[in-house]
Parts: structure tokens; C-alpha cells; sequence
């Protein structure tokens, strides 16, 4: 069987850079053993209204 390059080409790239997502902005602590980030009470609150505000109901 011939092997799909252009298939592996387009895994390498990723679709979604999280590096600038809001959700990202203000860390207000990480979990030791699993390094998740939590936000602060501001970022939660700020996602939440933006949720609301754009949601498709």
C-alpha cells in the first residue's frame, strides 16, 4: 500500500494556537502533581459573561 504523506504533512501543524486564548490570561495558581492551571475568580467570571453573551440560544 502506498503511504498517505500529505496526511502526515497536516498532523504536524497544529489547528488551534492556545498561547493567546483568554482563557490563558491570568493564572492564578497550578496544581502541583498534574500542572493544571487555575484561574482567578476575575477569568472565570470574565468567561462565563462571555459565554452567555455568545450563545447560540
Amino acid at each position: 500500500m502506498a503511504e498517505n504523506k500529505s496526511k502526515d504533512k497536516f498532523l504536524a501543524n497544529p489547528i488551534e494556537k492556545h498561547d493567546t486564548a483568554a482563557w490563558r490570561g491570568h493564572i492564578e495558581s497550578v496544581k502541583p502533581q498534574s500542572n493544571v492551571p487555575i484561574p482567578s475568580e476575575e477569568s472565570v467570571n470574565s468567561a462565563k459573561e462571555w459565554v452567555d453573551t455568545n450563545s447560540l440560544s
